[in-house]
């Protein structure tokens, strides 16, 4: 096929920090109403970015960018697996409380407000672009995992039927390179990318993944430019996760070492949306549009490894690496829910801040309408970070609940609870153990009996009785202490 040019990997304070160089009073937006580009990366570790303070990874626009805007530094991913994260982020809401429980379960519902729906009942343009991972995207051929499955035809959620106008869409997970084919066989690899109900594409998709779904994105933003139309774009990339593959010329910075494949795929991602910015400098729109990046949870682990362990325990990790964290992908540890994140919008935020204050995917939702100074739904899970983001003082107060299957954990900053595989909880003071190394619950036996008791008010809260109607469990929660 092409095994000689290309390399194959298998299948912090309470306060937020205002650096002297933030400017904190930019000019005021030509309009309340900026574009919107959602970035979410697939599997991407928390230290995989020069921004996050990675001296490995290669990501100069994502940093130029991140340098311009407000740098997140403790943000998390809703849940440590993919469809939970993306659920949160369109919604609002808590994906246990939308029957999102894991991967490749349940579907968005129609009847909940999402970004796009509300967004396109405003005059704004929507598109999504990459893996979607939300429901199926066809009932008719075997497509991806679910896609066809006579047992899965309850769970058709495509975007078009979610509110977006413009899709290039997969129900999952492609390779990083030539995404149709499979790397190790050179067949067909299952998937196809949907830019419509009944309409699929399968060829002319060769070379990088990243390029071909910036390419389609900024089609859709150039005809938005046109015709004067603010839009939502929503680019989920299918890298860094598994099936990794680039050409070898992309994987020569890092020739010899792990994760040289790894680190070439999440290279080649921030050049493409450099790209996307670049155009949009070009066009005069990138002034008034808001950037928000991150990832859908910490990265992939290598079988056989103790997932408790940071990728320096090992050297360089193929996947990717959690440093200074504890845990990967699937553990509610710090390493399989943080992400790196930043927001920019040049016309309406500061640039050059960094803060600390702990952020979760469920906040984008209530943040981006409080910036667009829309109406927010009701039952929503989180809160909004528009004050934060302005620089202003600002502190949180309802902790964060993590609920994936037997593992659960509780963010009540900076302290968190750990129930991993339903086992005794574990207790960690986050700012000055971010590793959680050190379990407190002996010294703090009130404080861990009380977050224990919330996590499991948050739980029952949260989960929809078994063929239940979704709405009611994601009513507002009160204020929590600690």
């Amino acid at each position: 096929m092409r095994a000689a040019s290309l390399r194959l990997l298998p299948l912090l304070t309470a306060a937020a920090c205002l650096p002297a160089e933030a400017v904190l009073t930019p000019e005021v937006a030509s309009s309340p109403r900026p574009n919107l580009i959602l970035i979410m990366t697939d599997d991407q570790g928390a230290a995989d970015a020069g921004f996050a303070g990675s001296a490995v990874a290669r990501t100069p626009a994502l940093d130029a960018l991140a340098a311009r805007g407000v740098v997140l530094e403790t943000f998390y991913a809703a849940a440590p697996v993919c469809s939970p994260t993306r659920a949160s982020c369109l919604t609002g809401r808590h994906p246990v409380a939308l029957g999102i429980p894991n991967a490749n379960t349940g579907h968005l519902p129609a009847e909940v407000p999402n970004l796009a729906t509300l967004l396109a009942a405003e005059g704004y343009r929507t598109g999504h672009f990459g893996k979607w991972h939300l429901g199926t995207l066809t009932r008719e051929v075997r497509d991806s995992n679910r896609g066809g499955r006579p047992e899965q035809a309850e769970h058709y959620a495509p975007p078009w039927e979610r509110g977006f106008d413009t899709c290039f869409s997969t129900e999952a997970k492609v390779p990083t390179w030539d995404p149709m084919v499979h790397p190790e066989t050179g067949r067909p690899f299952g998937t196809r990318y949907w830019t419509g109900p009944g309409e699929s594409m399968v060829e002319d998709l060769d070379g990088e993944d990243a390029r071909l779904i910036v390419e389609r994105a900024q089609s859709f933003v150039e005809q938005s430019l046109d015709e004067g139309s603010p839009f939502l774009a929503v680019l989920w990339f299918h890298g860094p996760h598994l099936p990794l593959v680039a050409p070898e010329a992309a994987t020569e910075p890092w020739a010899g070492t792990a994760d040289a494949t790894y680190q070439a795929v999440v290279a080649g991602i921030d050049a493409q949306v450099g790209r996307l910015w670049d155009r949009l400098e070009q066009r005069g729109a990138a002034r008034d549009t808001l950037l928000w990046f991150c990832s859908d949870n910490g990265p992939e682990r290598v079988p056989g490894q103790d997932d408790r362990l940071s990728a320096e325990a090992y050297g360089r990790h193929p996947y990717g690496s959690a440093a200074p964290f504890r845990g990967r992908k699937r553990s509610v540890h710090e390493g399989g829910l943080r992400t790196p994140a930043f927001v920019v919008w040049p016309a309406g935020l500061p640039a050059g801040l960094r803060v600390s204050q702990p952020g979760v995917t469920t906040d984008q939702l209530p943040t981006l309408l409080t910036l667009l100074e829309l109406p927010l739904p009701e039952a929503l899970d989180g809160v909004s970070l528009a004050p934060l983001l302005r620089g202003e003082s600002w502190r949180r107060t309802r902790p964060i609940p993590f609920l994936s299957g037997r593992r659960r954990a509780l963010v009540d900053w900076p302290w968190k609870l750990v129930q991993d595989g339903g086992g005794a909880a574990g207790l960690y003071h986050l700012e000055q153990d971010p590793g959680e190394t050190r379990d407190r619950t002996e010294e703090h036996a009130g404080l861990a009996e009380r977050m224990r008791d919330a996590l499991a008010r948050e739980a029952e809260r949260l989960t929809p009785p078994s063929g239940g109607d979704r709405e009611a469990p994601g009513s507002r929660p009160p204020e929590a202490g600690r």
